[in-house]
This record gives structure tokens, sequence and C-alpha cells, in this order.
């Protein structure tokens, strides 16, 4: 049975309620410092910094990953300043859990103008600020309090103005070591399981690859493909560069104005996050004529992603399963169009989505300013061929394979957002005075 104190009295603020009679309702201000330290205008242009940005911390991580600038070349909201014991918390309501306590090396990264640095004052222990902060009491109050439509965001001096509840020092440590216990045992269970869900992504990934580059009977003949990061493929099978085997298109270019009325318009990020395109497309393009006959999309043409800012995201494919009548598709895309039919629409979805072509493209590309997959390039792009009746069995193989290891991900993702939930709930009920711990 849950431990309660043994009186309470009203808070006098109606989303808190009762809190435990001994504790105190403070305002930020009066318990910590906020920004204290910043990264001067006239800092040595050439020093080199540790930018930590608002999306790269997590509720459950904390700090996931940091960038490296000179000051010069740094961007401009890296300014804030954090020391040991300090807290970075979230003023923008999109990252509002982007919270983590500075220990050790974090003191020498240089914060994101998009957080605010609370240095707490005697009256309350670091960690019990750190812990704080990070329950829905105090996030709703940042959301609540937010002002602006495309950033909203809360400034340091209503972000002081915030309330937070304040035991007496022992019992803040008290609170602050049962959390750090708990949470620490809830994060490492949701750290075990983020890795499972990679693990089982990437062996769908190497299934995927095997399927599609050495079929699925492992007595069969082999031979050397002539491709060094594919190896041996049945010896039955075809090795065919893709311009051999169809052509390729870019995508249709217009100014902003044209967008957002018209026909159907198949984006970049229809095809950089499905394997298919959507069955429904939302994005729309006013259109000539000529142009949805130029750039039109027809069941089994394959898109591949041609421009971004890194390799990763270049050359990813979607694959039509349909016409899609009146559309067109984006700048940023290549449309390859098969002129035989010698590929299943189901099986271009595994093959060209999977990791095999990934060396191909990497090294080749143009790098200057942004990565660019040029259509010459795709062009010479050795692609395999296996009989059509083989397709079929790899596709019914690869359907059911990833079928099971979807369904498996998809429950670990379940069972992380409700470790996510019960560490949320527990700092809720600890720091509001609901659960006892001491």
């Amino acid at each position: 049975m849950t431990q309660r104190y043994s009186k309470y009295k009203d808070s006098g603020i109606e989303w808190i309620g009762e809190i435990p009679e001994h504790w105190e309702v403070r305002k930020l201000k009066f318990i910590c410092e906020i920004n204290r330290d910043t990264l001067p205008e006239n800092t040595n242009p050439g020093i080199k910094i540790e930018y930590v940005d608002i999306g790269s911390v997590s509720f459950i991580n904390g700090i996931e990953k940091t960038e490296h600038f000179t000051f010069k070349s740094a961007p401009s909201r890296a300014r804030r300043l954090a020391k040991k014991n300090d807290t970075i918390v979230s003023t923008v309501r999109t990252y509002l859990k982007a919270i983590d306590f500075i220990t050790g090396e974090k003191s020498n990264y240089v914060y994101s103008t998009g957080f605010a640095i609370l240095s707490p004052r005697k009256e309350i222990k670091p960690r019990y600020l750190a812990s704080s902060v990070r329950c829905n009491f105090f996030t709703g109050q940042v959301a609540y309090s937010s002002k602006g439509m495309s950033y909203p965001a809360i400034n340091p001096t209503d972000l002081g103005c915030l309330w937070l509840l304040q035991p007496p020092l022992t019992e803040q440590e008290s609170i602050a070591q049962f959390l750090d216990e708990k949470c620490a045992r809830i994060d490492e269970a949701v750290r075990i399981k983020e890795k499972q869900i990679d693990l089982l992504k990437e062996y769908r990934q190497i299934a995927i690859h095997q399927a599609v580059t050495k079929g699925l009977n492992d007595q069969v003949k082999m031979k050397d493909s002539g491709i060094e990061w594919i190896g041996e493929i049945p010896e039955h099978w075809e090795v065919i560069p893709l311009n051999y085997i169809g052509f390729t298109q870019n995508g249709i270019s217009k100014g902003g104005e044209y967008f957002g009325k018209g026909t159907p318009f198949i984006s970049y990020s229809d095809v950089y996050k499905n394997e298919t395109l959507p069955q429904n497309i939302n994005g729309l393009v006013e259109a000539t004529s000529n142009e949805m006959l130029q750039y039109s999309v027809e069941k089994g043409d394959v898109f591949f992603t041609r421009t971004s800012e890194t390799v990763d995201e270049i050359g990813l494919s979607s694959v039509a399963l349909k016409n899609f009548e009146n559309a067109t598709f984006a700048g940023f895309l290549i449309r390859f169009r098969f002129t035989k039919n010698i590929y299943l629409p189901e099986f271009s979805k595994y093959y060209f989505r999977s990791k095999t072509h990934r060396t191909f493209f990497v090294g080749k590309m143009n790098l200057v300013i942004r990565a660019s997959l040029s259509q010459e390039l795709l062009k010479k792009m050795p692609v395999l061929i296996p009989p059509l009746f083989e397709q079929n069995q790899i596709v019914a193989h690869l359907e059911a394979l990833t079928t099971k290891t979807d369904e498996a991900i998809h429950l670990k993702e379940q069972q992380i957002e409700q470790l996510k939930q019960y560490k949320t709930s527990l700092i809720d009920e600890v720091v509001t005075g609901k659960i006892r711990v001491s």
C-alpha cells in the first residue's frame, strides 16, 4: 500500500491540489538563478565549442548528442553556459521533456538558447530541482505559458514565475535519491528494449539483403556477381545496369505559389518515410496536362530520394503499387520506370529499399554542399534479376518475416511507452507529495 504523509493542506493552486502540510509552494526565481552565464558576443571566433541543441536531449537519456563548431560557425543560439549541478530545461513547448542534470563534462558544453539554465540556491537540492522540473505539474505550466505560433516558448521572466513545491532539505535529499534509483532502473529497461528494437531492425535488414541477393534455396548453384559488395548470386540470375531495363526522370520543379492546391503531388517525405507510396497523397500542386504526362506516377514506378544534407538520406526508395491519376512528383526525387516486365512491384519494394546498394552510392555522389544522387549515377547501378516466379516466392517469404518482426518491434515500442508513462507518473506523485518516500 502506498505510504502518504499524515497531514495535507490546500496548496492554493488549483492544478496542484493538496500538498503535505509542511511543504511550501515557491516561485522558481526564488529558489534558483536562471541563465546566470552566457557566452559573450566578443568570444574569440576561432574558439572550438561543443554544442547541445534543443532537439538533442530526451526524457530518458538526457543529452544524446553534441555538435562541434568554432564560435564563428556555430548557430547564433549557441550561447548558454551551465555549471556542475545546474539543470537545463526546455523553454520550447515542442520539446517539453528536453531536460537534463549537469554533471562532469556536460559543464563544458555550450547550450542552445532554447534551454533555460537553472542554478539552484541553497534552499533547494540540485538533484531535487532536476526531478521537480521533469514532472507534468511543471512542464504543464511551461506549455500553458508559452507564447508564439511557429515556435511557442516561454521567456525567462515568465519561467521564473512558475511554481515548484519545496519540502525541507532532508526530504529533498530523500526524494532525489529515491527518484534517481527508480528512474535509473526504468531508463535502463528502456535502453534494453531500444537495443532489442535495433537488433530486430538489423535482423530484418540482413534477412532482406540475403533474400534479394542470394534467394531462398541455399542448395542452388552460385556464381560470382562481379559486384564486390554483393558477392555470389544464384547462377541463373542476371546482373544488368539499371539503364538497360528502364529510364529515369527528375521530378517537377515549381515556385512555392503553385503548391497547396491542384492535383496530387508525391513529396520527398512520401518516399523517404515509406517503402511503398501512401495510398492517399496529401500534397497538391498546380500542374499542366503536359506536366502530368511527363511527371506521371504509374504502378511499378520506383522513386529515389535525390538530394539531402547527408548521404544516409540519399537513394532511399519507395514503390508505387497502383496508378496515381493526374499525380506528379517532387524535384528532389528521381523516378525510375521499367520498360521490361522483369520486376514485380512488390519485389522492388524490398530490393531497392534494402542496403544492398548503399556501397555503390556512397563515395560516388556530389558532396560539395549537399549530398546529391544524379540520374547518370543511378543508371549505372547494377541490378539483380531473379525469375518472376522466384520473385513471388521471395516476396511471400519476406512479407511473412517482416510482419513478425514488425509486430515484435511494435510490442517493444508499446512497452517503452508504458515505461515512460510510469516514470512520469512516479515523478509526479513523489514531487507533489502524493507518495511519501522517507
